[in-house]
């Protein structure tokens, strides 16, 4: 008697644990859940989460030139549930609008540290609106909103926009270190400027774990991790350290003119001339350099400014390698680059005779053309 009790208790248990569990039911007002997810300098993930509402009502209606003061209504209002506070608006609707940071940020040129954030934004009738971003990520719209939790405030100018049904959050402006997100609902584009923080420094981190594992076994990666900090001009030191190993490192290190060439420019960059210029010269005369690897070498110099030390390495491309293509290509830039444009010139037309296609010989008589009339061709 007793174990079927026993048995009836457990059941009825099992009972009340299930019925508890919900059903994944449509999203309140047929608001759908949207994401949107942009990388911005290909590291620094930011995503949206929201449920998004529609310009047309449940029942139909026509809310066109309602949204805005009405449905969303100005400042900060009662909105009566919750914490009893005036609150913003969840810049979405149902739960909280979420946002993502994967890496330390600035909005709008103030710094966020990396992580979650609930997203809420008062509008306003006239005047900037304010982006909220809140450390509680986890109630339902804002009715519990508390201004304790803010992390930041900013504010941004609202814009109008053509017609948008459905609220969405868009990334409309990409640039490298830096991206624009914004809402736009109705009539209203409302942008939020993202800058990642410190957007150097975050690769050569992360460059700096790679090379600690499989990545560092291959020499072309010290080249790579080098390479970028010379073009961006950041960590200078440690681009030394990286272009060294990709020559000495035991098991790994190469030498040959891509590494020899390579820490070359990282000298350069840090202007230790004559170390660098030995280096150069290792690099150029390596059995294994091309006339092609030494032109664009040269090509690489009179970028940073080294428009006599391009020269002369075009000088000696085209001693080494006897006229070959692309060395009298070479010495027109080098001459044009220094402001010898007559002497330049005679080298520009026979790299126009001999291009090996038409590709080369159109960019050759054009060349040919700004020489004439004393322009530089770089």
């Amino acid at each position: 008697m007793k174990k079927i009790l026993l048995l009836g208790a457990i059941l009825a248990l099992s009972t009340l644990t299930i019925s508890a569990q919900s059903l994944d039911t449509p999203p309140s007002g047929d608001n759908q859940k949207a994401s949107v997810t942009q990388y911005i300098g290909g590291m620094a993930k930011v995503t949206v989460n929201y449920s998004s509402p529609d310009v047309t009502g449940p029942s139909g209606e026509d809310r066109k030139g309602k949204i805005w003061g009405q449905l969303v209504p100005y400042g900060l209002t009662n909105l009566g549930f919750g914490n009893g506070n005036p609150g913003p608006w969840r810049a979405g609707a149902n739960e909280n609008t979420v946002i993502k940071f994967s890496h330390d940020v600035k909005i709008e040129g103030r710094d966020l540290p990396a992580g979650a954030y609930g997203l809420h934004l008062i509008v306003n009738e006239t005047g900037p609106w304010t982006w909220i971003f809140s450390k509680n990520t986890t109630q339902w719209g804002s009715y519990f909103y508390n201004e304790a939790d803010d992390a930041l405030r900013v504010d941004v100018d609202p814009q109008s926009t053509e017609h948008t049904e459905w609220l969405t959050y868009e990334f409309i402006d990409r640039q490298p270190t830096s991206a624009t997100l914004a809402l736009k609902w109705e009539s209203k584009l409302v942008p939020m400027r993202i800058e990642v923080k410190d957007y150097n420094d975050v690769y050569v981190h992360h460059f700096s774990r790679q090379l600690e594992g499989a990545a560092g076994f291959n020499y072309q990666n010290w080249v790579a991790a080098s390479q970028f900090c010379v073009n961006n001009n950041t960590n200078l030191e440690k681009a030394l350290v990286w272009a060294d190993a990709a020559i000495n490192a035991p098991f790994v290190g190469v030498k040959n003119f891509a590494t020899l060439q390579n820490k070359a420019a990282v000298l350069m960059k840090m202007d230790k001339m004559d170390e660098a210029e030995e280096t150069m010269m290792a690099a150029v005369e390596d059995p294994g350099a091309n006339p092609g690897q030494i032109h664009q070498f040269g090509r690489q110099l009179i970028g940073m400014g080294l428009k006599d030390k391009a020269l002369k390495l075009f000088e000696y491309n085209y001693e080494r390698f006897n006229g070959a293509w692309p060395t009298n290509v070479g010495m027109a830039r080098g001459l044009a680059a220094v402001g010898r444009y007559d002497e330049a010139l005679k080298y520009a037309e026979l790299a126009h005779e001999e291009a090996p296609d038409q590709l080369n010989k159109d960019g050759m008589k054009a060349a040919v053309e700004k020489l004439k009339m004393k322009q530089d061709i770089n």
